[in-house]
């Protein structure tokens, strides 16, 4: 794979951390939990952020994110296709609260270190 190609998928990563924290900003458990569009489309972002990430390079994952589960993350995607009606909304909430923001991190270094301007 190219940085390009890599650092695109990077990027679909980072957009999909963006949107999820757009949509539940402010929100609690209980209000996203009861709202089946915005759960929907936490949903639908997380899918997005776990396809993509199975697209990043090994060695850009290596070395900026060596702490971050990729298995778990690029599994993520599947269990939501393939588990929707089994999905544990908590443990998908607990991805929003805790996993999130190191995820994010490990995303922005490789940004930095590989996306470059678009001509």
């Amino acid at each position: 794979m190219t940085s390009r190609l890599g650092a695109l998928r990077v990027r679909h990563v980072k957009q999909s951390i963006v949107s999820i924290r757009n949509l539940l900003r402010g929100r609690s458990f209980e209000d996203a939990r009861s709202d089946e569009v915005a759960w929907a489309a936490f949903e639908r972002f997380l899918e997005i952020l776990s396809e993509a990430s199975r697209h990043i390079p090994d060695d850009w994952k290596t070395i900026y994110g060596s702490d971050i589960p990729w298995r778990k993350v690029g599994d993520l995607g599947n269990a939501l296709r393939h588990t929707y009606h089994r999905a544990d909304r908590a443990i998908l909430w607990s991805t929003y609260t805790d996993d999130l923001t190191p995820l994010e991190a490990v995303i922005d270094a490789m940004l930095a270190a590989y996306d470059a301007p678009e001509a």
